[in-house]
């Protein structure tokens, strides 16, 4: 583990080797409903891979495990100055994000594990000039997460998704090198519709751990399903009907971004399209349980993450 608290513009080779092993191990540690890394993924984009999802992971548990408010948010300002700060010392191709910056941006102090992950955040920046703005996005979606626990409209939740979804794919087209708005609108849908299957298939756990309902108030008044019940699992006709709804809407937007997998180049492309299986895996999961999210967590064993990496494997996804 790094032992510096302070990020260098320049780390050593035992720095970055260091920051490297934290977040690789970070990435293979968690549960996920698609692969963050398979081995169809080209071996050279491996690292970078892992370091975005370190830094995505992190900024999110900042906003969900430290449960004074003002301290996450303190927690969350200190990590946008850490990223802000990256940029500021990359070289010209890389534009640093707008605003004032003055000496405190570069005297926050951030924890071992924090430093590490930007350590290594910081070499992939450097070597596929990643644009600043989705690693912004994402954390002004967190500090949204202890504003904001209840939206009144799809539109409102589409809008969160704009900012805790959507970066993570312009993020990944950036690795494979592609910048295009044709492409990043494509991945805008399947993000998305991974966002929003995470939230369907997270219902009951998302409002007993964090008092969250993602659940539109509109749509849970059409359906007729209320806040109780919700809060006691009672997983009645009309929230199936309310889960159908929005399982549909998400399966929507799979179907429309799935042209995304055909314009991206054959040695990415199977990698790519298992983001995208395993939402919809979820999603099929969800419709066998008859839509029950509420007593039941739907989830992918590992037979069927091995089914799918199969799957892509013999040209079957994309």
């Amino acid at each position: 583990m790094l032992k510096t608290s302070t990020i260098n513009a320049e780390p050593t080779s035992r720095q970055l080797s260091a920051a490297r092993r934290f977040t690789r191990r970070l990435a293979t540690s968690h549960y996920e409903n698609f692969t963050v890394v398979s081995f169809l993924l080209p071996r050279r984009l491996h690292q970078d891979f892992y370091n975005i999802y370190a830094y995505c992971r992190h900024a999110d548990d900042l906003a969900d495990e430290i449960p004074d408010i003002l301290q996450a948010r303190q927690a969350l300002a200190r990590l946008r100055a850490g990223v802000r700060n990256l940029y500021l010392n990359q070289s010209p191709a890389v534009s640093p994000p707008p605003g004032n910056f003055d000496n405190q941006a570069s005297n926050h102090h951030h924890s071992p594990a924090e430093t590490a992950i930007l350590t290594a955040l910081g070499d992939t920046i450097r070597r596929h000039a990643l644009p600043w703005q989705p690693l912004m996005d994402l954390i002004s979606a967190f500090e949204q997460d202890r504003r904001i626990n209840r939206y009144d409209t799809h539109e409102q939740v589409l809008d969160y998704c704009t900012r805790s979804a959507n970066p993570v794919g312009r993020l990944v087209l950036a690795l494979c090198g592609y910048h295009d708005e044709h492409r990043i609108s494509l991945s805008n849908d399947i993000c998305t519709a991974l966002q929003l299957t995470n939230f369907w298939q997270d219902v009951r756990r998302d409002y007993v751990e964090r008092n969250r309902i993602y659940l539109p108030r509109e749509d849970m008044k059409q359906f007729g399903v209320t806040e109780s019940d919700i809060a006691s699992a009672h997983c009645t006709p009309a929230y199936r009907n309310l889960i159908r709804f929005q399982v549909d809407r998400a399966q929507e937007l799979f179907d429309r971004g799935h042209a995304l997998i055909r314009l991206i180049r054959a040695g990415v492309r199977a990698d790519i399209a298992l983001f995208s299986a395993g939402g919809q895996a979820i999603l099929q999961r969800i419709r066998v349980l008859d839509y029950d999210t509420l007593t039941t967590r739907p989830a992918l064993g590992k037979v069927a993450k091995f089914t799918l990496i199969l799957r892509a494997m013999t040209g079957q996804i994309g």
